[in-house]
């Protein structure tokens, strides 16, 4: 019987983004487009003498945890037997606060680790759903467009296949503080209007886009300097920022445009944090 794995949590793009409106329970009701790119968080986990989680890379946090830590709330929520003592380690490549994913994929990284130690078994969706909107979909990680709270996923479907840019500027957007920002929604469609084209989605059409974007470019110049300069390079495919923010990004069906725009964007945003990836 293993008695460690060693397990990538791959960083979650939002394509598209809509806000429908706000639910009774306080959480609002999305419909989001999500791929995974070759970017990952490295979680390893080792049954242990003694219980530690300690984080390295370059976007670990400033103390030991992080704040309202994933992790510590996942083992809180799992009630492990009190003989089983783990050891973790998680390597943050992802940035944090960037709307992509970087706490739920962890999440899901470290459940996924301990079915493979035969310390859980598999459950229920509603468990991760209670851990965070996203790690439903992270756990699924691959092409889906999720409903409701992020709670209800959609797993027929694949995006065409793109080489992404990503660009984050030295800010950190919270997802809480930033849908406290929708007290006004104008979305006049309701969530059965946007399921009956999940089989009949083109990507590109910004009408779709990410409904936080407006909200990020009056929190901040920064993110629509990035925006509109990532939409203007040439034979980009279309240009959008994830989740709630603040990371941007541009995408290119040819690798050879990729390779040429991300020398002209580390010149323009030399102090950013840079990307060329692919889901």
């Amino acid at each position: 019987m293993k008695n460690k794995v060693l397990i990538k949590a791959p960083t979650k793009l939002n394509l598209f983004l809509k806000i429908i409106n706000k639910r009774k329970d306080g959480f609002h009701n999305i419909f989001s487009g999500l791929s995974f790119l070759d970017l990952y968080d490295e979680v390893e986990v080792k049954i242990s003498k003694n219980n530690s989680i300690t984080y390295t890379g370059k976007f670990k946090p400033k103390s030991k945890i992080f704040k309202n830590d994933i992790i510590l709330k996942t083992l809180e929520l799992l009630k492990l037997n009190n003989d089983i003592k783990l050891k973790i380690k998680i390597k943050k490549n992802i940035p944090t606060e960037a709307g992509l994913g970087s706490a739920s994929t962890n999440a899901a990284a470290l459940i996924k680790a301990l079915i493979s130690l035969k310390i859980i078994k598999r459950f229920n969706s509603n468990f991760l759903s209670k851990l965070g909107s996203d790690v439903i979909a992270c756990f699924y990680a691959k092409d889906c467009i999720i409903f409701g709270k992020g709670d209800e996923i959609y797993k027929d479907i694949i995006f065409p296949k793109y080489f992404f840019i990503l660009v984050k500027p030295n800010i950190n957007l919270s997802t809480s503080k930033m849908y406290l920002k929708f007290r006004k929604l104008k979305n006049t469609k309701n969530l059965d209007y946007y399921k009956k084209f999940k089989n009949n989605i083109n990507i590109e059409n910004n009408t779709l886009g990410n409904d936080f974007e407006k909200i990020a470019k009056n929190n901040d110049k920064k993110i629509t300097n990035i925006l509109n300069f990532l939409s203007n390079l040439k034979n980009s495919s279309f240009a959008r920022m994830s989740g709630s923010g603040s990371c941007c990004y541009v995408a290119f069906k040819k690798k050879s445009d990729a390779n040429i725009a991300i020398k002209t964007i580390k010149k323009k945003f030399p102090n950013y944090w840079h990307y060329l990836g692919k889901k």
